[in-house]
């Protein structure tokens, strides 16, 4: 074999696989499906009595999370077994949910009962709940594990709980009505899209004081985070472009383009790259993001909504909400090219409207 035959069969290794399964909820289908991730094949298929909204990993075991909200339910799936183990309802509805550092427990965001519930996974049932002051819209949980924070639906403020004595803080006014909220990853500050202006507020935790407004080009509904926590990519109605923030320096780094609408984001290693759907396009927009350019666009499905990174950065999994299946992005075999289409791994079929999904190594 030529030198440069050698060099290019190392650039472009063949894919593994990942030794373990996605678990996707399917909402109009009222299931979730198992997606075998070394054939890339269903296995099998859950019936939940009612509509999933999102799934979650345990960082440790092979078990996923399904919350189903119009029940206030909490489905514990088994990975290895491909079976569901228990159910837990945690109040009449529930809205969203979020694992607690170190995995021991799910925190669950109740807006009708205006609460956040806190589920003990080991005994899988609600050891805790905590009143807050008006309705939520949305909630976050501090990486170190202190604090909890809540957007509050009308008055477009938001409430910083300590979790550990369940104490709820005064409501802080951020900006306009509030939407997503993410925590920095060192706990210290709160970052708030608001929801009607382009515009991030970041806020001190849990003391409340307004750190600074940054002024955006879009009206940002969509983040994700980095895993070193060093760059928010933000997303939203106003302008085809990703924003890009730097948390640590209270600033608006750039705003790149990043196809038609873009949406859901996720963030791959090495290299680091950001994935954004185009759902109004049917196809991702690949972002190198040392370059800052775009790769890549794979065309994937129809509608593109959520988007997951396999843990191993091997492939990327794109839920396909109109079509019913998840496209599967090779990172490996995504190069800068001149016509910038990359080729897709394949499709698999997993539902009615897969709107969430979890990766989960055996």
């Amino acid at each position: 074999m030529s030198p440069v035959a050698t060099l290019v069969q190392c650039r472009r290794r063949r894919g593994t696989g990942f030794d373990g399964y996605a678990i996707v909820a399917n909402r109009e289908g009222k299931t979730v499906t198992a997606v075998d991730l070394t054939t890339f094949a269903a296995t099998r298929q859950i019936a939940l009595e009612a509509k999933p909204a999102a799934v979650i990993a345990h960082p440790r075991r092979p078990l996923a999370f399904v919350l189903v909200p119009e029940t206030g339910t909490v489905c514990e799936i088994e990975a290895a077994g491909l079976k569901l183990l228990r159910k837990a309802q945690v109040a009449r509805t529930a809205h969203s949910m979020r694992l607690a550092a170190g995995g021991r427990s799910l925190w669950l965001l109740c807006r009708e009962s205006r609460q956040l519930v806190e589920l003990d996974l080991d005994r899988f049932q609600p050891v805790s709940r905590i009143a807050l002051p008006a309705e939520p819209a949305g909630f976050d949980l501090s990486p170190d594990g202190k604090l909890a924070a809540a957007s509050l639906e009308d008055s477009g403020a938001v409430v910083f709980v300590e979790l550990e004595n369940r104490r709820c803080w005064r409501p802080i006014a951020a900006a306009g009505r509030v939407g997503k909220i993410r925590f920095r990853s060192d706990s210290r500050q709160l970052l708030a899209g608001s929801a009607g202006e382009p515009m991030l507020t970041i806020v001190e935790a849990p003391a409340g004081r307004v750190v600074v407004r940054l002024p955006l080009a879009i009206r940002p509904r969509e983040f994700c985070m980095k895993a070193d926590g060093g760059q928010l990519f933000l997303t939203g109605e106003g302008m085809d472009a990703v924003v890009v923030v730097y948390p640590y320096r209270t600033e608006v780094a750039e705003t790149l383009l990043a196809g038609k609408a873009p949406a859901s984001m996720a963030v791959s290693g090495a290299p680091d790259n950001l994935l954004v759907s185009n759902p109004s396009t049917g196809d991702v927009s690949i972002l190198d993001l040392e370059t800052r350019r775009l790769t890549a666009v794979v065309a994937v499905g129809e509608g593109p909504a959520s988007i997951v990174v396999t843990p191993d950065n091997q492939y990327a999994l794109v839920l396909n909400q109109r079509s019913g299946n998840m496209a599967v992005i090779r990172l490996a075999a995504v190069v800068a090219r001149r016509t910038r289409q990359a080729p897709l791994f394949t499709m698999v079929p997993v539902g009615w409207q897969p709107v969430s999904a979890a990766v989960c190594g055996l």
